[in-house]
């Protein structure tokens, strides 16, 4: 039988940590053993408005599968109701921001870049805009870079006013279309643009004749890769065979089971730095503008 001096001598060997003493041991079993499991891919959908007509089932389908995203709000025109961020679509906007889902504008009237217009001799640029939805819907204005910032911050406040959240500081502008001055004229008021991963293009805009939704879902699938920002929409008026009840479901869970999960941009390492400044700066703004 070994002597009671040998085991200690193996013991001490083989667990260092124990031969140090209990009070290591302890320390030792305080931390946290490495994580089996492989870290998710991110990926962040955003949903810009439409017709509304599927926003029932979007948001069904997004709560049975624990998936919150970043909704981009203009006021569109809708096949029910007075527009999609009107008064018939406000308790659906305030029950998506009890779940959990984040908020930013996409324009009030939908309003297109259409082109800079250089101003006179040290004259700050101007911006060629068009709404598609609206009262102007359709007619061509010259707008200011303050006119573009109300704009983008009427669907920002209305968003809060219905939901009691406050959305983001971000904005998309209708199809992306931007340019360098009107990106820089909006950063000044205090909205960041966000676009969308080439992949991350869903297709639900697309002809449904030349883009079956079979098609999209597999594309979808096959591409999306890490970190992307995924885009579709609440309808589209043009595509004939909708794309939400066809492939949004599957799409999520196709993701999720190829590691994949989901975020909002509120997450996103591109601009969490700046949310997080910009609300930041929101106290400080308020104490001045009390002085």
């Amino acid at each position: 039988m070994p002597s009671l001096l040998a085991i200690v001598l193996v013991a001490a060997c083989a667990h260092p940590a124990w031969a140090a003493g209990q009070k290591d041991l302890k320390k030792t079993d305080a931390r946290a053993a490495p994580s089996t499991e492989a870290p998710c891919k991110p990926v962040y959908l955003t949903l810009d408005t439409g017709h509304m007509a599927v926003a029932p089932l979007v948001a069904d389908v997004l709560n049975r599968h624990k998936v919150k995203v970043t909704f981009f709000a203009a006021n569109e025109r809708t096949e029910t109701g007075d527009g999609s961020l009107g008064t018939q679509w406000a308790g659906w906007w305030k029950a998506r921001a009890g779940e959990g889902h984040e908020f930013a504008s996409h324009t009030w009237d939908h309003v297109y870049w259409r082109g800079d217009v250089p101003g006179a001799a040290g004259a700050p640029v101007q911006f060629k805009m068009r709404p598609s939805a609206g009262p102007q819907e359709g007619k061509d204005f010259t707008w200011t870079a303050k006119q573009y910032c109300e704009e983008i911050g009427k669907s920002s406040k209305r968003l809060e006013d219905i939901t009691g959240k406050k959305p983001l500081p971000l904005f998309r502008a209708p199809g992306g279309k931007t340019s360098p001055a009107l990106l820089a004229a909006a950063k000044a008021c205090g909205f960041e643009h966000v676009g969308w991963s080439p992949a991350g293009f869903l297709g639900d805009e697309l002809s449904s004749e030349k883009f079956g939704n079979d098609f999209l879902l597999k594309k979808a699938l096959r591409d999306i890769r890490s970190g992307d920002i995924l885009l579709a929409h609440l309808g589209i008026w043009s595509r004939k065979d909708p794309w939400a009840p066809a492939v949004l479901e599957p799409l999520i869970t196709g993701l999720q089971s190829r590691g994949f999960c989901f975020k909002t941009l509120a997450e996103h390492p591109q601009y969490k730095d700046w949310i997080e400044s910009q609300a930041a700066s929101v106290p400080a703004k308020s104490a001045r503008s009390t002085k």
